[in-house]
C-alpha cells in the first residue's frame, strides 16, 4: 500500500508537468511524438527513415532518451537536423520533468519533433512528457505476444508499427495475431507495416504524420 501511495502524487505530479510541457509544445507550433518500443526494436531506424523522407520538407527536431551515451543521437546528427540527448542515469524511461529541462534549448520552431524513448515496453508507458500521442515500435523477431504481455503501452498508443516485416518469412510472428491483440485494447490505434531495412511501408507512415503537421499548421493560423 505505502508504493501504491507514493505512485499515485508521483504521477499526478508528472502529468500536472506533461500539460505544462503541452502549452510549450503548443505555442511552439510543433507536432511531437513519443516513440517507444524495446531495445533493438528499431527506434533509431524507423526515426532515420522518416528523417531523410522529410527532412527537405519540413523543421524536425529529434530527441534522444538513453541512460547513458550518445550512440544514437550522434547517429541522427549526421542527417543535418537538430539532436538534443537526454541521459537518465538510472531511469528506464523518460518524463515530463526530464523533458522541461531541455526545453531551454528549443529556441527555433519545429513542425516536428521526435522523442526517441529509452528502450523499454513497460516504464515509457506510465509517464507522459507533454506529447501529441505515443507510438508504439513492434518488431517482428519479439513475437507477436507482445500486446498480450504489455497491454498498457498498446492501449495508450495512437500508432503501432510492425517494425522489421521484412523478417516475416523467417521469425514466427503473425500480424493478425497481433493486430486482434491491438484491438483488443485499443480498437482505434492506426497500424502500420514497415521495414527500415528496405523501406517499406513508409510512404503511408509520412502521409499520416504530414496530415497531422498541416492539421496543426492550419489550427495555428486561426
Amino acid at each position: 500500500m505505502k508504493r501504491v501511495r507514493i505512485l499515485k502524487p508521483v504521477l499526478v505530479s508528472n502529468q500536472q508537468r506533461a500539460r505544462e510541457n503541452r502549452t510549450f509544445f503548443d505555442q511552439m507550433g510543433s507536432l511531437v511524438i513519443n516513440i517507444i518500443a524495446s531495445p533493438g526494436a528499431g527506434k533509431t531506424s524507423f526515426i532515420t527513415n522518416l528523417v531523410k523522407r522529410m527532412k527537405n520538407t519540413h523543421r524536425i527536431l529529434v530527441v534522444e532518451g538513453d541512460i547513458k551515451g550518445k550512440i544514437d543521437s550522434q547517429i541522427i546528427s549526421r542527417l543535418g537536423i537538430d539532436v538534443i540527448q537526454i541521459n537518465t542515469a538510472t531511469e528506464c524511461h523518460l518524463d515530463a520533468f526530464m523533458t522541461a529541462q531541455i526545453l531551454p534549448e528549443i529556441r527555433k520552431r519545429y513542425d516536428l519533433i521526435l522523442v526517441e524513448n529509452v528502450g523499454n515496453l513497460v516504464c515509457p508507458a506510465e509517464f507522459e512528457i507533454g506529447e501529441d500521442y505515443k507510438l508504439a515500435i513492434l518488431s517482428t523477431p519479439e513475437g507477436d505476444d507482445k500486446p498480450l504481455k504489455y497491454p498498457l503501452l498498446f492501449h495508450l498508443s495512437r500508432v503501432v508499427v510492425f517494425n522489421k516485416c521484412d523478417l516475416l518469412p523467417y521469425v514466427d510472428f503473425s500480424i493478425d495475431r497481433a493486430k486482434k491483440s491491438i484491438r483488443k485494447e485499443n480498437p482505434k490505434a492506426l497500424i502500420f507495416k514497415v521495414s527500415a531495412k528496405t523501406g517499406e511501408g513508409f510512404g503511408e507512415v509520412i502521409a499520416h504524420i504530414e496530415k497531422e503537421i498541416n492539421a496543426r499548421k492550419k489550427k495555428n493560423q486561426h
